[in-house]
């Protein structure tokens, strides 16, 4: 009787990372950006969020949508694609 994972958002890393390339982001500039969250990521964080080794805390995802003006859906839904992901960010 082995635990299950939760289910996880297939594109998430790409969304971040797209999310910080729209806006011409270093890691470092939205490592800022999200420097007022609890246990704030620092820029080697993000850059494990963006590769997809570590999935970022429902703050730290509150605090992407604040900073980018986006809702978390855009980033956990899979259901909205890339191309609208764009769009959105227009």
């Amino acid at each position: 009787m082995g635990r299950q994972r939760r289910p996880q958002p297939r594109l998430l890393a790409k969304k971040l990372k797209e999310v910080r390339l729209a806006y011409g982001w270093t890691q470092q500039q939205m490592a800022a950006g999200l420097g007022k969250v609890p246990s704030a990521p620092d820029s080697a964080m993000i850059s494990r969020y963006e590769r997809g080794e570590r999935e970022p805390s429902l703050f730290v995802l509150l605090a992407y949508g604040q900073v980018s003006g986006l809702v978390v859906d855009v980033f956990i839904d899979d259901r909205i694609t890339l191309e609208n992901f764009r769009k959105m960010l227009k």
